[in-house]
């Protein structure tokens, strides 16, 4: 099975699976494994109808550590792609606004709205709105050919390596599928995505990512009665 087929299959899916606080929008979204799935289907739908990306392909992905970003890693691996840091050479570059995308063949801008509206005004130099395109996909995704343990998902590493290295990782931290994690890390690949993503994923915890003031953290632990942090 993929990555994401594999994460997704840790917890239930009405369960809590990312919890997102953007303190610069003042907003909580919480996403179920259910809703994750969805998105990422689409995601991974768009990636194959519209680039006609193909098992081991690199898709790009240099966007900050939020819930649309867990929505374009989950459906570039559902796909097979192999996600990597750097743009050149990419099938796909998916960047926040503004950011460039050096040597890819084709650009995603995403939005990063709390709400997941797209962007306000079409991206220019024939770059693609993320949000408003992927959301007319289906919501359903199935593999043309099975993807394998032994394929390429994570710059170098394999699908078996990195499902072990975010196990690992979690084993490391203490967290078990019974935690509630909040996580202040940055989403760089490789490392940030396994340390602050992949590692409570990996294990069925409840993630809940933080962007923002360091001040409110105490009243974020309280509220969501989490039991395991990683800070940056």
């Amino acid at each position: 099975m993929s990555l994401t087929e594999q994460l997704l299959a840790t917890t239930q899916p009405a369960r809590p699976m990312i919890t997102h606080y953007d303190d610069a929008a003042g907003t909580r979204v919480e996403l179920s494994v259910a809703t994750m799935a969805n998105w990422a289907a689409k995601t991974a739908n768009w990636l194959v109808d519209e680039f006609d990306v193909e098992p081991g392909d690199a898709v790009a992905v240099q966007l900050p550590a939020h819930w649309q970003t867990a929505a374009v890693l989950l459906g570039a691996w559902w796909c097979g792609a192999r996600v990597v840091g750097e743009t050149q050479g990419s099938r796909v570059a998916f960047v926040a606004p503004g950011a460039a995308s050096p040597g890819a063949e084709a650009t995603a801008v995403v939005a990063l709205d709390p709400l997941g509206r797209g962007l306000s005004e079409a991206p220019g130099g024939g770059a693609l709105d993320y949000l408003s395109e992927a959301r007319l996909s289906g919501d359903v995704f199935q593999p043309m050919t099975p993807i394998e343990g032994d394929a390429l998902a994570f710059e170098s590493s394999t699908v078996e390596a990195v499902l072990s290295e975010a196990r690992a990782r979690a084993e490391q931290s203490g967290i078990t599928a019974s935690d509630r994690v909040l996580s202040t890390l940055d989403w760089n690949v490789p490392d940030g995505v396994l340390a602050g993503l992949l590692a409570p994923l990996s294990v069925g915890a409840h993630l809940v990512q933080v962007t923002g003031s360091d001040a409110k953290l105490a009243d974020r632990r309280r509220a969501e009665k989490t039991t395991v942090d990683l800070l940056a």
